[in-house]
C-alpha cells in the first residue's frame, strides 16, 4: 500500500490549475517537526540518532496526515 503523502506542498498552477511540484506535504510537515524530533533523540552526551529523529519525524508527519482526513 502506498504511503499518503498528502499531494504538493507548494503547488504551481500552469493557468490550467493543473498543479505539480514541490515537496510532498508529508515532507514538509516531517521538515517541520525534525527539529523538535532530534532534540528528543539527544542522550546525554550531546550526540544524537538521526536515525530515530527521522523515522520519529516521518510518523509525526503521518499522524498529521491521517488527521487531516478524519471528519
Amino acid at each position: 500500500m502506498p504511503i499518503n503523502d498528502g499531494g504538493p506542498a507548494f503547488p504551481l498552477s500552469d493557468g490550467n490549475w493543473n498543479k505539480s511540484g514541490g515537496m510532498s506535504l508529508r515532507d514538509y510537515f516531517a521538515a517541520q517537526v525534525l527539529p523538535s524530533a532530534l532534540s528528543a533523540s539527544a542522550s546525554g552526551d550531546g550526540c544524537y540518532d538521526y536515525v530515530a529523529a527521522a523515522a520519529g519525524a516521518y510518523a509525526i508527519a503521518d499522524a498529521m496526515l491521517l488527521e487531516r482526513v478524519k471528519e
